[in-house]
């Protein structure tokens, strides 16, 4: 895009939007013409990006990936979507409600490319995927195949559908740094049998930030007529990928991670094929066959999130997805070069650029995981999450676009230190 078509498009966006005076619209227009690569490297840029967050001085963060802190601008604009609903009371809920978080889902649409006939605006990844496992048509004998390192909520889930039904789940374990992706595909393909219903798969691993090849995984089991559900909890806002690339039959993510919506915001994507097989999770009336709406019931809910997830996406592509997916995998590579190798310090997420993106773990030989977190927190101002499962034992590091390449450069030096 041209420079003097971009800047003409962020009046456009601050016209309906909190962001005038905010510290990307001001340095956004400059960076136009850089190169995204370059871009990625520029401190001076980012400390700019940097100042429409507020930010605890207490401590580095370094967990980003539980909820990340929403930028100024769509902070004053979840403010005010709470005054306007408060405003006009039941006014509102009886009236504009039902199309204004229609006009979310397009929005939302737009950002993964899909319609927003296949969408719906859930509270979560676990509200997402649990409503398509435990809505399934189950019959005893049936099989689902998922991996130890998948998200635990999701795991309950498929155990509670195997004493309810009788279904036989089978897990399975993704190396942390596979040879290629036949490896990864050939690990879930090897336990499909001809008893296998649903296979779920994370688009990236939540423990390491690994991302999988979920196109060819998913081409693999429709040849096997396996539909396939997959955990984004991590991906929309983090890097950029149409949806319909993947084949994938369902999709589930948290919005109040990368995207930055406000807490309780989520997504599930039902291709077209399955909209009418799923049972809902609260009793909805009839609707005409394709209806995705048959799966949102959820009763009175703080709608001014759902008004907020305009603002955040206006706020996201602001900053641009393509800057933000080079920034956020910049990071992540500038500190793991520096360690990856160092006795005594093990990397868990692969060195490729295309497995993995701002997300990684580290662990040290010799020390528990809780006990890395808290010395981090305790001796260094540091604050990350301990993971032990799996095959996974070490902390996840989840820098934003807020960190900076100094703030890594005390982390790091923290590593080295206690590695020694």
């Amino acid at each position: 895009m041209k420079k003097r078509d971009f800047l003409k498009n962020i009046s456009l966006v601050a016209l309906g939007t909190p962001f005038y005076g905010s510290a990307v619209s001001v340095c956004v227009g400059e960076a136009v013409e850089i190169p995204i690569a370059t871009l990625a490297s520029s401190e001076d840029f980012w400390l700019n990006v940097r100042q429409d967050y507020k930010l605890k001085p207490d401590y580095i963060n370094l967990e980003s990936g539980y909820y990340n802190i929403i930028p100024t601008p769509t902070l004053e604009a979840l403010h005010q979507n709470i005054n306007k609903v408060n405003y006009e009371g039941s006014f509102y809920m009886r009236t504009v409600q039902w199309d204004n978080k229609e006009r979310m889902t397009e929005k939302l649409g737009d950002i993964i490319g899909t319609t927003k006939k296949n969408i719906i605006i859930t509270r979560n990844a676990t509200e997402s995927l649990d409503m398509v496992i435990k809505g399934m048509d189950w019959k005893a004998g049936d099989e689902a195949v998922y991996a130890i390192q998948d998200y635990g909520a999701m795991k309950l889930m498929f155990a509670q559908v195997a004493e309810r039904f009788g279904v036989v789940n089978k897990e399975v374990s993704v190396p942390n740094h596979p040879k290629s992706d036949e490896e990864i595909v050939a690990v879930y393909e090897n336990a499909i049998t001809d008893k296998t219903k649903l296979l779920m798969v994370c688009h990236m691993v939540n423990i390491t930030g690994q991302i999988l090849p979920i196109k060819k995984i998913c081409q693999m089991a429709h040849s096997k007529g396996v539909k396939v559900m997959v955990d984004g909890a991590h991906c929309i806002g983090h890097f950029e990928f149409d949806i319909s690339d993947l084949e994938c039959d369902f999709y589930g993510s948290s919005l109040h991670k990368w995207l930055a919506v406000p807490l309780g915001t989520g997504l599930l994507y039902v291709a077209d094929d399955h909209i009418d097989i799923l049972w809902p999770i609260f009793a909805e009336a009839k609707r005409e066959p394709g209806d995705i709406s048959r799966l949102n019931h959820t009763g009175t809910i703080p709608v001014y999130h759902d008004l907020t997830i305009e603002n955040a996406i206006d706020y996201y592509n602001l900053l641009g997805g393509a800057r933000k997916e080079a920034r956020l995998r910049y990071l992540q590579e500038y500190w793991t070069s520096k360690v990856r190798g160092e006795a005594g310090i093990r990397i868990n997420t692969p060195k490729e650029s295309h497995r993995d993106c701002g997300i990684a773990n580290v662990g040290i030989e010799g020390m528990e995981p809780a006990d890395l977190a808290k010395k981090l927190l305790d001796e260094y101002q540091i604050f990350t999450v301990a993971i032990k499962y799996a095959n996974v034992h070490g902390c996840r590091i989840t820098p934003n676009v807020f960190t900076t390449t100094e703030e890594l450069d005390v982390f790091v030096k923290a590593l080295k230190e206690m590695a020694a």
